[in-house]
């Protein structure tokens, strides 16, 4: 067990899970050892018990509209993104290739990176009111402004080898962005998206505290941070740590379908060949696919019902994600899409 205190040692795989475990339990009990009993070392106020804070959620579902709030935050998440990347990924490219435009706003973007994103909001409810378009656009702003820089960069670290063999075989220009700059700049920028996502709820929050009767998790943790609704408001803490863990793992998931070289390794003897997942990778991969599909089926259910109403003439869609309804649709759409494809080129093969 010499492995424990190696500098920057590896951890055996069949040793990860268990240290996880461990982990979260040392936390946990760390946490009901400070909140226990009636004269706790930490006042309830401060901290409450874990036992108050899981019973929270019922009283959240029935009274505070926790499912709906949830499903608003998401779709604000989703429609901020769709916007911020139709911005980042031309401009980005644009910028970063031609220097003529990078000589034009590449010093105004580096500068643009140290503005105060909250203060900001004053602007945006001038442009945009203080509905849902404000408040995707504010999201969106703030993914741009990180991200852009991002891209810039990630096109100055395209290997040049890759670039001398495609000149070398006589690709022009537009051949040369879709067959190298795109890729390699695509397959590490949803890594960069994949950190920025954590970052992405700050702004959530602050953008659901303007106009709170819209919902969502911002909103609601407004309303019981003034209420002083201590254990409310872990519970609302960790129902984001849980969605951050979710869209992680749909990150992670998603970079190995769009991008499977990423996960081949190399060595003296052999092709390349698949890294070997581990059980809990295959595990999570089965349930993912299960989940897509299974999402897919639902969609097409709950959209037929959007326009047919026979679910009680109740719009779910509607009512779970509001204003932002549109960006649960492109990205299921999407989806759809993507799938079509696969089986379409399946079926050429």
């Amino acid at each position: 067990m010499s492995w424990l205190f190696n500098l920057r040692g590896d951890i055996p795989k069949q040793y990860r899970l268990l240290l996880e475990v461990l982990g979260v339990a040392l936390l946990l009990l760390i946490w009901f050892i400070l909140s226990y009993g009636e004269d706790p070392i930490m006042s309830k106020l401060t901290l409450p018990s874990p036992g108050e804070v899981f019973s929270s959620y019922g009283e959240m579902i029935t009274q505070n509209d926790l499912i709906k709030n949830t499903f608003r935050s998401i779709g604000l998440n989703l429609g901020g993104y769709i916007k911020a990347l139709l911005w980042t990924i031309p401009l980005g490219f644009i910028i970063g290739l031609f220097p003529l435009f990078r000589g034009l706003f590449h010093r105004t973007i580096d500068a643009i990176r140290f503005v105060p994103l909250a203060a900001c909001t004053v602007l945006f409810i001038v442009w945009y009111g203080t509905s849902i378009p404000m408040k995707v656009n504010f999201l969106a702003f703030g993914i741009f402004i990180f991200l852009l820089p991002i891209v810039i960069q990630r096109i100055f670290e395209v290997q040049d080898v890759y670039l001398k063999t495609v000149y070398t075989i006589g690709a022009n220009k537009w051949q040369t962005i879709k067959s190298v700059y795109i890729p390699s700049v695509m397959s590490k920028l949803i890594d960069d998206v994949r950190i920025l996502t954590a970052i992405s709820w700050t702004y959530i929050v602050v953008a659901e505290t303007i106009n709170s009767e819209e919902g969502g998790l911002g909103a609601l943790t407004y309303i019981v941070r003034r209420q002083s609704q201590t254990d409310k408001l872990f519970g609302i803490l960790l129902l984001f740590i849980f969605i951050g863990i979710i869209q992680d793992r749909i990150f992670v998931r998603l970079d190995k379908e769009l991008f499977p070289h990423k996960y081949q390794i190399k060595d003296a003897h052999k092709h390349s060949s698949e890294d070997k997942a581990s059980v809990w990778d295959s595990i999570f991969d089965f349930s993912f696919m299960a989940f897509i599909w299974s999402a897919l089926g639902i969609y097409v259910v709950l959209t037929i019902n959007e326009f047919v109403g026979f679910l009680g003439g109740i719009k779910v869609i509607d009512y779970l994600f509001g204003d932002s309804c549109w960006a649960f649709h492109v990205v299921m759409l999407s989806v759809i899409a993507y799938k079509a494809r696969k089986v379409w080129k399946k079926r050429a093969v």
